[in-house]
């Protein structure tokens, strides 16, 4: 029986485990890649291994999410990121060189290898054939250190893409209808392949798009073929070297499959307030728009920027939108800039942003009260815009660009003549913000400023575990729910003192502050609790305030791995609704909890408030079990060392 490519880099990179969906395996790391949100945590965790030098084959820091510099804390975060990604023997991406998965696409992906990223959208690397995988920032120092990556062996979903898309619909119309018919639960615990004859017809940025938002599924990560598609992009690249071919064996099989007829598909938005809540343009209609948002790691290359700067190309914004753009890279800024499409786009009456996340995660542009917004990110979780009230939907570039030019949500199919916008045959290659790391690492002085603070550690797990309910929650929780993002909190990144007064804040303002003063305790939640964004933040702020353990319903995967690392127990209930013997200010306890786990397949939660019993599963591998009782995976680490 042939294989598909999943299992084909998954076998090449495996170090420990066997390929069995649900069984835990550890594999071989080729590349990390950090952004600043997530790295000045991480690389604090990479020094306290003691490690000097990193391991792999390529790591590289990047810097895109705090750029907007309000105050001292930013910059010395990057000055610190900079010295010591020299320190170490990491390239070190600068502010302004653009969004790390455009980046790490244009200038780093190589088909076959592993990626492992400190950001939820890492997966973007499928688009180039990589196996690109996001995890908390202290999985990635592990990494960086040398380690394995370990996770449960997920099965693989074939998704077998057949036609062409017609005029007008894009590659995000294609990862949205993937998104109506799996929801944001529907990979869990899966790897997504895409196949089939459609393959063929989606450039590398249009798959990268694609592979890019399959995060939002909450997938582990999708991946696309290696054809000649790719050999083309990598050699405008001015990287053929690095390509070679891979796709899955004639015969090969999956657990899982769909098809996808790509010529049935129409321009479709996400509706407010998650990213499976899709409907065609014509569905939703022509109502009114208060901002256009154009940009993000999904939506930001030279051709979709091209495309819009056609649209647009002698034309004015509507007099009642505010339109922004965001360039993906530096080389792709520079294109435009290069080719005209730049002014273009001013004419227009775009404002335009600089290479980074920006308003993706929070970081300005934030609408007005009450106010629509039509972007082309990835997320449109309520407040993470900034605006509690504004209504985000979720768009292909073509959409949002005849949005803006009508100021109602628009079908680009009616601007007539759909516009042709082809590959490049050479990109403009200008690597002079990407530093290599110090030939003598004894010549650098790593840098750190007022507001990174020691890493808090964890103690070990107790033998009994008897604390309050802090906080009860019902499904979808999002790691934006529990830890915010945006430009007031973000730069308190390496900060957990700090950061840890705003966990929850949206959803409960006392939280923290009744945490705290407890000392410990649990939270209850219901299903998929912890998707989106991969912050580690969501796990070690909690830590620090004092919780022990998390009992839900379901987790999101990389929200659930960031619990054990931080020696925060992942519970879920053994009966779903169970969940309603458990309310806000009572009273659990769970006895012999240190001496139970791993050798019982459930565990028994007292109420002592209400006198009530009831069984929760751990579902912990012995690993999980030894990084859980050590207090998490870095005191852990260091016992093994």
């Amino acid at each position: 029986m042939g294989k598909n490519l999943v299992q084909k880099i998954l076998a090449a990179h495996l170090i420990e485990g066997e390929l069995v969906p649900g069984k835990e395996i550890a594999i071989r790391i080729d590349q990390t890649l950090t952004q600043d949100a997530t790295g000045t945590m991480a690389y604090l965790q990479f020094e306290a291994m003691g490690v000097p030098r990193v391991k792999t084959e390529l790591s590289v820091s990047y810097v895109d999410h705090n750029t907007l510099q309000s105050g001292f804390e930013n910059a010395d975060d990057h000055r610190f990121l900079q010295t010591v990604a020299a320190k170490h023997g990491i390239r070190f991406s600068r502010p302004g060189n653009g969004i790390c998965h455009q980046v790490h696409l244009e200038r780093f992906g190589v088909p076959g290898k592993t990626l492992l990223g400190s950001d939820s959208h890492t997966p973007t690397g499928g688009g180039i054939g990589m196996i690109a995988i996001g995890a908390g920032g202290l999985d990635v120092a592990v990494a960086m250190a040398g380690g394995p990556f370990y996770l449960t062996c997920p099965r693989v979903v074939g998704i077998n893409l057949v036609g062409r898309l017609s005029p007008w619909v894009s590659a995000k119309d294609v990862i949205l209808e993937v998104l109506r018919r799996l929801s944001v639960k529907g990979g869990v615990g899966r790897i997504i392949e895409y196949c089939g004859p459609g393959v063929a017809t989606l450039s590398v940025p249009e798959r990268a798009t694609i592979t890019n938002m399959g995060a939002e599924l909450g997938a582990t990560t999708s991946i696309f073929p290696s054809d000649e598609v790719t050999k083309a992009f990598l050699k405008a690249q001015g990287r053929e070297d690095a390509w070679v071919e891979l796709g899955p064996d004639a015969d090969a099989t999956y657990e899982e499959t769909l098809t996808i007829d790509l010529s049935a598909l129409e321009p479709a938005v996400a509706c407010p307030h998650m990213p499976d809540l899709v409907k065609t343009v014509r569905e939703v209609g022509p109502i009114k728009v208060d901002q256009v948002l154009i940009g993000s790691c999904t939506n930001s290359s030279y051709t979709d920027l091209m495309r819009v700067a056609s649209i647009l190309k002698g034309k004015t914004v509507h007099p009642t939108v505010s339109l922004g753009i965001a360039p993906g890279s530096r080389q792709v800024f520079e294109m435009l800039a290069r080719n005209g499409a730049l002014g273009d786009l001013i004419a227009a009456g775009a404002r335009i942003l600089e290479s980074a996340c920006g308003p993706c995660i929070g970081m300005g542009q934030s609408p007005n009260s009450g106010g629509v917004s039509v972007r082309t990110f990835n997320r449109n979780f309520e407040g993470r815009s900034g605006t509690k009230d504004a209504s985000i939907y979720l768009s292909s570039p073509e959409v949002a660009a005849a949005t803006a030019l009508t100021g109602v949500l628009s079908d680009p199919r009616d601007l007539g003549e759909a516009i042709d916008v082809p590959m490049p045959e050479r990109f403009i290659i200008d690597d002079r913000m990407i530093l290599e790391p110090a030939a003598d690492p004894s010549t650098v002085e790593v840098l750190r400023g007022p507001n990174i603070k020691p890493l808090p550690i964890n103690r070990p797990l107790p033998d009994t575990l008897r604390a309050g309910v802090i906080l009860k929650v019902g499904d979808n929780i999002t790691t934006d729910h529990i830890m915010p993002a945006g430009a007031k909190i973000l730069p308190l990144r390496s900060n957990i003192p700090a950061i840890s007064q705003y966990v929850f804040a949206g959803v409960d303002a006392t939280f923290a502050e009744r945490a705290k003063a407890a000392g410990q305790g649990f939270i209850v939640g219901g299903q998929n609790y912890g998707q989106g964004s991969s912050r580690e933040h969501a796990a070690l702020a909690p830590m620090y305030l004092g919780i022990k353990a998390v009992i839900t319903q379901s987790f999101a995967r990389i929200h659930r791995a960031n619990l054990i690392n931080f020696g925060i127990l992942p519970l879920t209930f053994a009966d779903e609704g169970d969940i309603a013997k458990v309310n806000r200010g009572d009273v659990l306890e769970i006895a012999d909890v240190a001496a139970k786990l791993g050798t019982c397949e459930t565990l028994e939660v007292r109420n002592v408030t209400t006198g009530e019993t009831f069984l929760v599963r751990p579902d912990l591998t012995p690993r999980q079990v030894a990084i859980i009782k050590a207090g998490g995976l870095l005191n852990y680490t260091k016992e093994q060392a």
